[in-house]
């Protein structure tokens, strides 16, 4: 009488005999090893091997949709940096409400446009991260953190940080140019491009874009109506914003780009473009104020 032949085992588990055997691949598995399929039953090597082949989930702007880039980690670490500057600036000042009297860091940053002409070009960037007390920074970041979190999870982290800045920019080069006499410190410039970059992105996914432009009048009636309030430093942001934004979503349309990677590119260089025009109007300013 002929011995019986071993019962197969498991690829995975040597230790384990098993009758089942994955439909796709024909290797032996046990029950641990296995997962239903529409036809028969798949080892998790083989599922794993159609997730990596499968092609990425992306967004209108070409962002990953995974689970990991889904996370705001951008947005969260622009609140945290706003909140490191503005405790920095409450320490050297020995005061929470008045942050701006008696701090080196806020004297050394706010947005002055003669000390800009003088040479001071951080200024520009650094007067951003800045806030007069409290109230000021919480409604920033409050609103930084409701609207970031989407728009970065659209844009992706690198097109999201790069609008954030260049919107921060176009609000600099606005004061610059328009109220040069001026004191101008906060988040808002950059907040009010993303507030053009959610409308344009509602436009792009085909959503009714009404409810953030009666934010975006409200607030801009706001900057007119009350004093103190940095009009032009939020216009500013808004403008460069809204058209970084469309240089991403809507411009490779426009140009008809073939691919993905030209529509990236094409987006970079609208992104540039508009940088550039920021920093050439604080350039010319600059130059104006020293001549």
């Amino acid at each position: 009488m002929n011995p019986q032949p071993p019962a197969p085992t498991c690829v995975r588990h040597p230790n384990r005999p098993t009758g089942l055997a994955c439909t796709r691949c024909g290797r032996p598995s046990c029950a641990e090893c296995l997962r239903p399929a529409a036809v028969g039953q798949h080892c998790v090597d083989c599922l794993r091997q159609d997730q990596r082949s499968a092609p990425p989930v992306r967004t209108v702007a070409g962002a990953q949709t995974t689970a990991r880039a889904s996370m705001p980690y951008v947005t969260y670490a622009l609140i945290a940096i706003n909140v490191v500057v503005f405790a920095i600036t409450a320490a050297q000042s020995e005061s929470l409400m008045d942050n701006q009297r008696g701090s080196s860091l806020f004297l050394d940053w706010v947005l002055f446009a003669p000390a800009v002409a003088d040479g001071e070009w951080w200024r520009v960037l650094g007067s951003g991260f800045l806030h007069y007390g409290p109230i000021h920074l919480l409604l920033n970041m409050f609103a930084l953190y409701v609207v970031g979190r989407d728009a970065e999870l659209v844009l992706g982290r690198l097109r999201y940080l790069s609008v954030y800045l260049v919107s921060l920019l176009g609000g600099s080069a606005a004061v610059m140019a328009l109220a040069q006499n001026t004191v101008t410190a906060g988040a808002s410039g950059a907040v009010y491009g993303l507030f053009g970059a959610i409308t344009v992105i509602l436009i792009r996914l085909r959503q009714n874009p009404n409810q953030m432009l009666i934010i975006i009048g409200i607030n801009v009636f706001i900057s007119f109506s009350l004093p103190g309030i940095s009009l032009w430093g939020h216009l500013g942001g808004l403008a460069a914003g809204t058209f970084a934004t469309l240089g991403i979503l809507f411009l490779p349309s426009w140009l008809r780009a073939k691919s993905q990677e030209t529509a990236r590119i094409i987006g970079w260089v609208a992104v540039a473009v508009v940088a550039i025009v920021a920093l050439s109007v604080v350039g010319a300013t600059a130059v104006a104020l020293t001549s």
